[in-house]
């Protein structure tokens, strides 16, 4: 419950209108009316009597509501209430609005048959709503008689058809006037030069209160930071807008986020423009043309850089850096992150944070980092949340407790459904005592037996660009969806019979490196080669294929490993039917799995648990989901056709 009766009315109103009266320029023409108001101090009108107040009740036949029958008692109507309503009615000029307007007959125009109450609301309030504007820029002031609250409180609703928006809600009339007090003072600041230095109480009392949400939050703690903020831009307090959007983009608020004036200062450029330009880069699709709005203000040479930083970060070679400690933390941290361990990378981010040093006193946290290819996908709003409560900067407070590890031991969440509920199919490589950046040449042409085929298009080096067509190079870092996309770019010929995978590689533990598939092609069964052999020439490898048979949607599983450059033991799960080789350990022996219980997800899932305890081994879930890892395109996993074979070839181009 709210108590509006026991708000300060006089106090606010000559607080305002004082404010008003020492904004205006002494040579500004106004009319009568104005400048009375501007030597008395006083937008206001003498008080309305109880009687006044009792008559409009019974011409009206409600009773008004609490805040707005307490503000007629101190003022019977209001002078520029906002920007935007000159006049605001009193005891004479309130009225029921009756659809004089309208604007009910408009917005029931724009419903569809399933619009629900909100939507309703938006027609109605014209026909029950009490007009509270007399002169006004095209904007209505309704209080809502069926939008009250348990203390009799009606909603207000201010609604202009300019701002092409939805009629606006405030909670009740004492919050409206709130609200229009605010308006007034954003239009006051950043006035053009001549006039008065727009300074008082509140804009004192205001900025006094930025600085402390400003170290509120280096000191982590970014909720209460964010509320004094918030009140602050309310006012249109210069830099307030830009240091919120600061802790809004690390909790993944990206809409509307753009550090205005900060973004164009030459102290902060260098950590605001990628974080800003990195959104764009995400869903412009190429269209920069409003990029400059954002940037309004920066002189040719910034704008330049900011183009050629979105360029950097749409083609996946932006380089996040920073000074001192932190730095090396982050050169750490990319390192860990572009083999798969983000878990790993976080930690070593957090390590280094309480060591960060800002650029200026408006920086709030490091921000740059979220457009790296490689750490920004290390974001989450849980990790957001933990980065803004760490104290920093050189301000002290209490350590947060640390977000949870987004990667789970092992490699059983293989068996958890997709988004879509459906189960995965996947395929790796796993090979022992090798660092990942070796498993191009053990997997790729040359490098064992298999099926030929052309070799695939490669990157070279960690930041992405084009490379050329060795096999045996990596990528730069790129999510799944981006590096199938490169695959597919240049390549003209397409053979049913050719299956060479597109896998990602990084760390699969503490001696044992990781090749990963997670979109492969359908399972062939009769012609399948695993390059367990060739991987596993001189150290341990191990081949796990899983999935669904595309014509039956049966499930299959296979599994197999060699040591030396020779296998060991495989065995093959489908068609309800096991297929084995050599001495299978006890832990792995497929009896176990493939009996008289239905295959699924709980076998699926043994198995992998199987797998990963025998080899102690795991898969970082995040980097392979939603990071970015090095890729490369690996043999045929086929062997060739053989006589009487038949098989499907298309070129392209």
């Amino acid at each position: 419950m709210t108590d509006t009766t026991a708000f300060d009315w006089r106090s606010f109103l000559l607080g305002w209108s004082g404010e008003w009266a020492d904004s205006l320029p002494d040579d500004e023409t106004r009319d009568e009316q104005d400048e009375a108001a501007r030597r008395a101090r006083w937008l206001g009108f003498p008080p309305a009597p109880e009687e006044r107040i009792a008559a409009l009740e019974e011409r009206l036949g409600r009773r008004m509501p609490p805040s707005y029958r307490e503000f007629l008692k101190v003022s019977d109507g209001w002078r520029h209430a906002g920007g935007f309503v000159w006049l605001l009615a009193g005891t004479q000029d309130a009225r029921w609005h009756a659809d004089e307007s309208g604007l009910a007959e408009m917005f029931e125009e724009q419903l569809d048959e399933d619009a629900g109450p909100e939507e309703r609301l938006e027609v109605d309030i014209w026909r029950r709503g009490l007009q509270l504007d007399v002169t006004s820029d095209i904007t209505h002031v309704l209080m809502d008689p069926e939008d009250m609250d348990e203390d009799g409180e009606w909603a207000v609703y201010t609604w202009a058809s300019w701002r092409a928006a939805p009629p606006e809600r405030h909670a009740n009339f004492r919050e409206f006037m709130r609200d229009m007090h605010r308006e007034f003072h954003n239009l006051r600041v950043g006035r053009s030069d001549g006039e008065p230095e727009f300074v008082n109480d509140t804009t004192r009392r205001l900025d006094a209160l930025l600085e402390e949400g400003r170290l509120e939050a280096l000191r982590g703690e970014w909720e209460r930071a964010v509320r004094t903020l918030d009140e602050a831009k309310a006012y249109g307090r210069p830099r307030a807008a830009a240091l919120g959007d600061q802790i809004r983009r690390l909790l993944g608020e990206t809409y509307m986020v753009h550090f205005d004036g900060l973004a164009t200062d030459p102290t902060y450029a260098s950590e605001l423009l990628p974080a800003l330009v990195a959104e764009r880069a995400a869903h412009s699709h190429r269209d920069d043309s409003t990029l400059r709005f954002h940037l309004r203000g920066a002189d040719d040479d910034l704008v330049s850089r900011a183009h050629a930083t979105l360029d950097e970060v749409r083609s996946r070679t932006y380089r996040y850096t920073a000074a001192g400690p932190f730095g090396a933390a982050v050169e750490r941290a990319r390192e860990l992150a572009r083999w798969g361990d983000c878990d790993g990378a976080w930690r070593t981010l957090m390590d280094g944070l309480p060591l960060w040093e800002p650029l200026g006193p408006d920086h709030l946290a490091p921000l740059g980092w979220v457009a790296d290819p490689v750490l920004g996908p290390l974001l989450t709003a849980e990790r957001g949340r933990e980065l803004l409560s760490t104290p920093r900067g050189g301000q002290t407070g209490e350590a947060p407790r640390p977000a949870a590890d987004h990667d789970p031991a092992g490699l059983a969440w293989l068996a958890e459904p997709d988004p879509g509920h459906n189960r995965r199919s996947y395929r790796f490589v796993l090979v022992e005592g090798v660092p990942p950046e070796e498993l191009p040449a053990r997997l790729t042409e040359g490098s064992g037996s298999g099926a030929g085929g052309r070799d695939g298009d490669g990157v070279h080096g960690e930041d992405g660009g084009d490379g050329g067509s060795d096999g045996a190079s990596l990528s730069g870092p790129l999510t799944a969806w981006e590096a199938r996309r490169r695959s597919l770019e240049n390549r003209r010929e397409f053979s049913s019979f050719d299956d060479r995978a597109l896998m990602a590689v990084g760390r699969a533990g503490a001696d044992w490196s990781f090749a990963f598939d997670g979109e492969p092609a359908p399972f062939p069964r009769e012609r399948l080669v695993s390059p367990a052999v060739g991987a596993g020439a001189g150290t341990r490898s191990v081949v796990v294929w899983c999935g669904l048979r595309a014509a039956h949607r049966e499930p299959f599983f296979h599994l197999s490993v060699a040591r030396d450059g020779a296998e060991q033991y495989a065995f093959t799960y489908t068609d309800g039917e096991v297929r084995s080789s050599g001495a299978i350990p006890p832990a792995l022996d497929p009896t176990r799995f493939f009996g008289a219980v239905p295959v699924g997800a709980d076998v699926e899932r043994s198995l992998l648990e199987a797998v990963s305890g025998e080899f102690g081994v795991s898969l970082p879930r995040h980097a392979i989901l939603r990071g970015r890892l090095h890729t490369f395109t690996t043999r045929s996993w086929t062997r060739p056709p053989r006589d009487g074979e038949t098989y499907m070839v298309i070129r392209v181009g």
